[in-house]
């Protein structure tokens, strides 16, 4: 099968759907590939780089799109590269189809059996063909990036011999995958983070990135079965307007990232909080194609309102990464589909029929809903009280086991008593006794040493040298005895002196 990737017809896209690194592995996948030539020049790919990768460089846009059985795109097609496509063919591209019926009427007609990438459902299995998370990804990175190049201070505070700066404080609103690594960056730049999100399942991962959680009053969660936020209430959303005013009184930088999918992007900054926010502050809107978060946003133009604040309504695409991803992401969708000798549009599959926006002349949308994150429903317990016990339960407890302990050895004494010789009983009791009384001392010992190991070890250590001094009393003492005895009292001492040592040796590792 041939895959053909045509050069984009928009002069403000950067991108290109493939890389030299990512035509090697479509070669890989079995498939011949075909590019134009130039298409990814504004990605700093040359001509030479593809077809050192073993890509076929094609003159011109028609016959690159009458030569492929798949075509490769960035953004969706226009009137003119439909007339050039032909019946059965496949393509994988932006659409959002929600926003384009009439551009999904041209697809169905013409016969092309279109995949929409900004449609693959957000399932596990899909997370690696995810286009909208692997550029929203590096929207975030570039949206504290920017605002850093605009803002006029450092973004970490710093004590110099000049005077002290004080950390930027951001707020990201929208904790996706395009908050995340807004969060994620602006932390590591030092900067003072709060984010705000209505699904209160991300107040962890925004608290674990060093980030400060908001929320309102108003116990309303804006979680969907789709992954994506809902539309909140009049109630919730005026909590929220009065929560955005508050804090951009004292917020540096503000970082929105708010969509839902086939609607106009909300509006959550508005003007009275764009007024509040002091100059020089800036405002990056990832939502901007979408309508924007702000009020005020402009799309695609940077601008400074009248009070000072910046409004960041574009952003730059970091073509090279962002090509790699995205060539990335449709890689693996293909390889999903077959390669090359098992390609095949499987109406089954949950995440190609979903994407599959036009098939064999009929639109396909919208999907049927797919849940993906189904929230448990919650069941009322009753709650459990767990009985713990005093510490003089405990001491009973102990003696009981004790006083068992010592019916048992009693017990065996006693049938032992019936078949063993005198003297051997004798020995044996003192000698059990004996076990039995030690081990009740040394378990007892309190753990002093902070570690129960070398508290049991120097209690052991203790009764030798008790024994060994007891041995000195002995008036009729041979020398191979006090040999002995001094050996023991004298390694003992080494290792009740040695545990003390270590241990503060241990403990001064954790102090600063």
């Amino acid at each position: 099968m041939k895959v053909c990737i045509p050069a984009e017809i928009n002069t403000e896209e950067l991108r290109v759907a493939a890389t030299p690194k990512t035509v090697l592995r479509l070669i890989k996948q079995g498939f011949e590939v075909f590019v134009e030539k130039d298409a990814g020049l504004k990605a700093n790919f040359s001509n030479q780089a593809f077809a050192d990768s073993g890509a076929t460089i094609l003159g011109s846009a028609k016959e690159t799109y009458e030569t492929g059985d798949i075509i490769l795109k960035v953004l969706a097609p226009s009137s003119q590269e439909i007339g050039l496509m032909h019946k059965g063919q496949v393509m994988l591209s932006y659409l959002w189809p929600a926003q384009n019926p009439d551009l999904l009427n041209q697809l169905s007609e013409k016969g092309v059996n279109a995949i929409a990438m900004d449609a693959i459902p957000r399932i596990s299995r899909a997370q690696k063909m995810d286009v909208l998370s692997s550029m929203a990804n590096i929207a975030g990175y570039r949206s504290v990036i920017e605002s850093a190049n605009y803002f006029g201070r450092f973004l970490n505070g710093q004590i110099t011999a000049a005077g002290k700066v004080a950390p930027a404080k951001v707020l990201v609103i929208g904790a996706g995958v395009a908050g995340l690594a807004a969060i994620g960056t602006a932390r590591s730049l030092g900067a003072i983070v709060r984010a705000f999100d209505t699904r209160m399942e991300v107040a962890e991962q925004i608290e674990s990135m060093g980030a400060q959680f908001l929320t309102v009053d108003i116990e309303e969660d804006g979680s969907t079965d789709s992954g994506y936020s809902k539309v909140m209430s009049p109630a919730f959303i005026a909590a929220e307007m009065a929560l955005f005013k508050e804090q951009a009184k004292e917020i540096d930088i503000i970082i929105t990232t708010a969509q839902i999918p086939g609607r106009k992007a909300p509006v959550l900054v508005l003007k009275e909080c764009v007024d509040t926010l002091k100059p020089g502050s800036v405002i990056v809107d990832l939502a901007a194609s979408t309508g924007g978060n702000c009020a005020l946003t402009k799309d695609g133009e940077i601008y400074t309102t009248d009070n000072g604040v910046i409004i960041v309504g574009k952003l730059s695409q970091l073509p090279s990464q962002a090509s790699q991803l995205y060539g990335n992401n449709l890689c693996h969708l293909l390889d999903d589909m077959g390669k090359a000798e098992k390609f095949v549009i499987d109406m089954d599959d949950d995440v190609v029929s979903r994407a599959m926006v036009t098939h064999q002349g009929t639109i396909n949308w919208p999907p049927k809903p797919l849940p993906v994150s189904p929230q448990a429903k919650k069941v009322a317990q009753e709650e459990v009280v767990v009985h713990k016990p005093t510490a003089e339960e405990l001491a009973k407890q102990k003696g009981k086991k004790a006083l068992i302990n010592l019916c048992l050895i009693g017990l065996f004494l006693v049938l032992l008593g019936f078949v063993a010789p005198k003297d051997f009983m004798q020995h044996f009791t003192v000698f059990v006794l004996s076990v039995f009384i030690g081990w009740q001392v040394i378990w007892n010992v309190s753990h002093s040493l902070h570690t129960p190991l070398m508290a049991v070890t120097n209690a052991i250590s203790g009764i030798i040298v008790i024994g060994g001094l007891e041995l000195f009393k002995n008036v009729n003492m041979t020398l191979p005895l006090v040999i002995l005895a001094s050996i023991a009292i004298l390694v003992a001492s080494i290792n009740i002196v040695g545990g003390f040592f270590v241990t503060h040796r241990m403990l001064k590792m954790f102090k600063k």
